[in-house]
């Protein structure tokens, strides 16, 4: 299932994801200005949040944006509406990208509709409910080996053929901060995360003949949509810990997957990046 876009005059975004949480020095804070013109990007899980977040920077950058959602079609259409609205240009995908046929087709449908898979940014993600070991089964931690093991592993081999013929290409793994600081009660998803770093960095020596970076992007806790109903005390001791003394914005994230997709990256690779205001240094 596809929804196709197309490109209409471009303009500057502004509003939730243009600007960050609080004036840093009084100072106006500009876009950064990446040209990826030419350069075909799949994200996944970009419906919501960060993932849609870093669509607009791509899109703004001058990439044609491949779209990826699995459930919620309304709130999917309303995202791309709001893309194309900007004056960017891509498409709407439909894949559960812990599915091997899905993925496949997506990246044929893909390649079809909008031209090679340049640029990958593995971001799709599950509920991710903090507990004690005791309290979780098998099952749980099966789900988050899929989402950040199988899926980047499915995505990787599926693009790869372009990647290598033109000897270029992007793979970026969107991780969290909480491997680095061992958050308790979050062994399943620390553990997949772990194993997605470790995937990124070994991916990125194999690849770096082909001219193809591997990166990873760790974000701390970024306040999206579905951060709205957690408790605020929760909120509050996060915070507290924060060296910068402020709350990142989903931008922040988005700017620097586009200075990974970007050719000023191109002599980076099997790095993870925290954008966290130095909480991973606390």
């Amino acid at each position: 299932m596809k929804y196709l876009g197309w490109e209409r005059d471009r303009r500057s975004i502004v509003g939730d994801y243009g600007e960050p949480a609080q004036p840093l020095g009084g100072a106006q804070v500009s876009a950064m200005q990446f040209d990826l013109t030419g350069k075909v990007a799949l994200i996944t899980g970009s419906s919501t949040g960060l993932g849609k977040a870093m669509a607009l920077s791509l899109g703004q950058a001058g990439a044609t944006v491949a779209n990826n959602f699995a459930n919620n079609v309304a709130r999917a259409e309303k995202t791309f509406a709001e893309f194309q609205d900007a004056g960017y240009k891509g498409g709407l995908f439909r894949a559960n990208v812990i599915d091997e046929t899905e993925v496949n087709r997506m990246v044929a449908e893909v390649t079809e509709s909008l031209g090679p898979i340049d640029i990958l940014i593995i971001n799709a993600t599950p509920d991710q409910p903090q507990m004690p070991i005791e309290e979780y089964t098998w099952e749980f931690y099966q789900s988050m080996l899929d989402f950040f093991i199988k899926s980047p592993y499915l995505l990787t081999r599926a693009v790869l053929p372009h990647m290598k013929s033109q000897r270029w290409g992007r793979i970026i793994n969107i991780g969290s901060e909480v491997f680095q600081r061992g958050v308790p009660n979050f062994t399943a998803y620390c553990a997949a995360k772990g194993g997605q770093n470790g995937f990124t960095r070994s991916l990125a020596t194999e690849l770096a003949p082909w001219g193809i970076t591997v990166n990873m992007i760790s974000p701390g806790w970024i306040p999206v949509e579905r951060h709205e109903k957690d408790p605020q005390e929760l909120k509050d001791g996060y915070f507290a810990g924060l060296p910068a003394q402020r709350w990142g914005v989903p931008k922040e994230v988005a700017d620097t997957v586009t200075f990974f997709a970007s050719e000023e990256a191109s002599y980076i690779s099997g790095q993870n990046v925290c954008v966290n205001g130095a909480h991973t240094v606390a």
